[in-house]
This record gives C-alpha cells, structure tokens and sequence, in this order.
C-alpha cells in the first residue's frame, strides 16, 4: 500500500459516516439499537475501521448523525470505538416529526435537540451541527419578508431555549453549526445568506460567536447563487467568524467528489482566505439508500451511479484523497494559515 498522504495544515479531515447508507447502516431500529454486520459488530465502527484501512490519509475527525431515540449503550459504545480509531467525534443532530418555525411544534422540536444535546456533553463533544432551522421535505411554502424575519425569530427562541435547557453554557460544547439545505429538501433556509441570517440573529441574540453556518459545497451548488456569489457571502462569513464545518460533497449527485463542477474547490479556496476552514467532512450518499427516496423524487440526478466501477467505501476514500491533496495545495499556495 502506498504511504500514507501526510496533512501539512492544520485543517481537520474527516468523513460523515453516510457511504454506507442511512437504512441499515446508521439510522436505530425502533427500540433504538444500531445495524450490525454479519460478524455481529455495530457497522458503523466496522465501516469506519475499514475506510480508514483503505483511505490514502489518516483521518481525525468523524461525523456522526446522531438520533434522540437511539440506545444510549450502543451510542457509547460506538463513541468509545470511534475514539479508539484516533477520530474526535462531531454529532450531526437529526430532528424529525416537528416544524422549528411553527411555534406549535416549539415543545417537540426543544425536546429531541435538549436530549441530543445533553447527550453530546456526556461524552465530551465539542462540535454540534444540525438541520434544526427547519423541517426536512416539508409541505411548507417558501417564507419571505416578514415571515421569514418571523421563522428567523422563532427560531432564535428555540435553539437559544435549548441552550439554556441542555446546560450548554460551560460545558464542552464550543460550536454548535447550522446546516442549510437544498431548495426542495428546504423550502424558506435554502441558500448560505438565508442560513446566515439565522446564524446571526442567534449569535446576536446570545452575544457570543457559538452558533456558525454549516457550509456544504453541494447545496451551495444546488441553491441557485452562483459560485462568485457564494465566494463572496463566505468571505463576509468568515470576517464575521461565523464560518463553520464545512461538507465537500458533490452538487445533485452527492456521489463522487468528481461530479462537483469545481464547487468544493472553489468554496474551499474561499474558506481558506477568509481564515474559517478549520474542519472538512468528505461526504458521500449511496444513491440507492432507501432513506433518500424523496430526495431522488426530487432530482434525478441524486439517483445516478457514480461509482465509475468502485465501491462507495472507494468512492470515499478516493474523496478523502482528493480533498487531502487540495488542502496540502491551499497550504504551499499560503492561503491556510496556521
């Protein structure tokens, strides 16, 4: 096997554990326990021990989605054996059944992230993200104007709610990132400028820089601004310091990095001068996952193959590799600082 590529950054690299579907791979049964393999081993820690195997450089981070209904055993379990791999643990929080813009969902919404979140400081997880501004594939219309300043409201209340519920304030939690989707899989928080706007009022609201924007090259892709127009609004992001995690994920097909149109390098450059790429996830989506259903409804282009004759597990490691090169690249070219 060739050596390893060594990272000359400071820049974190990982993966979100996604390449090996959602459906029997991360996502609990009903009473909470996790997909195992064939030899009877949680498949999240044997997928994780086998990419890393295989990936052409080391990772040191992992992204994790993380469900409120999950057995609290087998979380640990799956903590303890990713930490043993050498990778810090992110939680991607998934919330489910409730509307964070419509107050009426406000108790249910606040209930799964408090326990998510309570759950992420007993064991030590500095990093949250979450899509928890608003609902996955609702009915919902786009919100504008005034409504939208109203979601924007309400969600401040909620997540600042369970900040307060969680015990959040002193604990090990530095960040907790906001992710925004596609238009689509989003109707109202579609796009890097509608995320901040959340991000901000949010931070304003608690007077300190916890809350960031999740940044995924695909849905930036996807959300109708042009690159230009995204490089711009992360630049004012990151002077902002309000730049977070960011996704190298391929635009519409989610698959390999290659399908992209050059929208992970050029946001990753963006990133880099802006001084706020502290931590890149590869991410990567079976495009046969049952889970992603509605998202193949949707376009398409999220069901195609493109895997060009590999396995996704490949697929994955080829990211890692790729993105690995591009950060080494950004480094030598002085556009990461240490």
């Amino acid at each position: 096997m060739p050596e390893k590529i060594t990272l000359k950054s400071k820049v974190q690299l990982g993966v979100v554990t996604t390449h090996f579907k959602f459906v029997g791979g991360i996502v609990p049964d009903e009473n909470g326990k996790f997909p195992r393999d064939e030899d009877g081993n949680l498949r999240v820690l044997s997928e994780m021990k086998k990419l890393a195997d295989v990936a052409p450089v080391t990772m040191n981070i992992v992204q994790l989605p993380f469900f409120s209904t999950a057995d609290e055993a087998e979380v640990a379990d799956i903590i303890n054996g990713l930490k043993a791999l050498g990778l810090e643990v992110h939680f991607i929080i998934m919330v489910g059944g409730a509307n964070p813009m419509n107050p009426a969902d406000e108790d249910a919404v606040v209930a799964q992230l408090v326990k998510s979140l309570k759950a992420a400081i007993t064991h030590g997880i500095r990093h949250v993200s979450s899509t928890s501004i608003e609902e996955w594939m609702s009915a919902d219309e786009a919100r504008m104007g005034d409504a939208f300043e109203a979601a924007i409201d309400q969600n401040v209340k909620v997540h600042l709610r369970v900040y307060e519920e969680a015990g959040v304030e002193g604990s090990c939690i530095e960040n907790w990132h906001i992710e925004f989707l596609r238009p689509g899989e989003f109707k109202t928080f579609t796009n890097v400028d509608r995320g901040w706007s959340f991000v901000k009022a949010a931070n304003l609201a608690l007077g300190k820089k916890f809350f960031k924007l999740l940044v995924d090259a695909a849905h930036c892709g996807d959300s109708g601004l042009t690159i230009a127009q995204n490089q711009e609004l992360i630049a004012q992001i990151c002077a902002a310091g309000e730049f977070g995690v960011f996704h190298a994920s391929a635009k519409t097909t989610r698959g390999c990095l290659t399908t992209d149109d050059g929208w992970i390098g050029a946001l990753m450059l963006a990133a880099a001068k802006g001084g706020g790429l502290k931590q890149v996830f590869v991410e990567v989506f079976d495009h046969t996952d049952p889970a992603l259903e509605l998202v193949r409804k949707l376009d398409s282009g999220h069901g195609v193959d493109t895997r060009d004759g590999r396995s996704y597990m490949q697929v994955t490691a080829d990211g890692l590799g790729d993105v690995a090169r591009r950060l080494n690249n950004l480094k030598v070219r002085g556009f990461l600082k240490d």
